[in-house]
């Protein structure tokens, strides 16, 4: 069978189906001590608040296992990749970002995502979407917000 006789999926959206104001929630996804050791080795944040357990229990605000917003972002668009980007997300080309709370190890993340702004670049066959992605634990609280700018593949003509 030619592959042109099934429908891929997984596939990301186009730019055109992202017009301002449509939501979307990924799946979720626990955070696990193997995440942030992982994190924290590969990036070199070798910091008391996330690697000596004497510490986060006696001295850090939580007493708990923190784990870095920068790890937390990296999940967040793990997340937002895998569900709304395969094969149409061209560019990274920048973003706000504000950290709201505390995440631990053991959350569950989602995003909550809604499009804020999309028009077409000036290369017709692409375009710009922003977005407001919330990152929410399994409690309902929101711990990252940020807007990133993409560059995304059109739908062909």
């Amino acid at each position: 069978m030619a592959d042109t006789e099934f429908e891929e999926l997984g596939h990301g959206f186009f730019w055109q189906d992202m017009p301002v104001g449509r939501k979307f929630r990924t799946i979720g996804r626990t955070l696990f001590e193997s995440d942030l050791m992982s994190f924290i080795g590969v990036t070199g944040m070798q910091e008391l608040l996330f690697n000596n357990i004497e510490y986060i229990e006696n001295e850090s605000p939580t007493g708990k296992r923190i784990v870095p917003a920068a790890l937390v972002l990296s999940i967040a668009e793990g997340l937002v990749m895998q569900s709304t980007l395969q094969k149409t997300g061209f560019a990274f080309l920048g973003m706000e970002l504000d950290v709201k709370g505390a995440t631990l190890v053991g959350d569950t993340l989602h995003v909550d995502m809604e499009v804020i702004e999309s028009r077409a670049a000036s290369k017709g066959d692409r375009g710009l979407v922003r977005t407001r992605n919330s990152v929410i634990t399994q409690n309902g609280d929101c711990v990252l917000e940020y807007t990133p700018l993409r560059l995304m593949k059109g739908r062909e003509s």
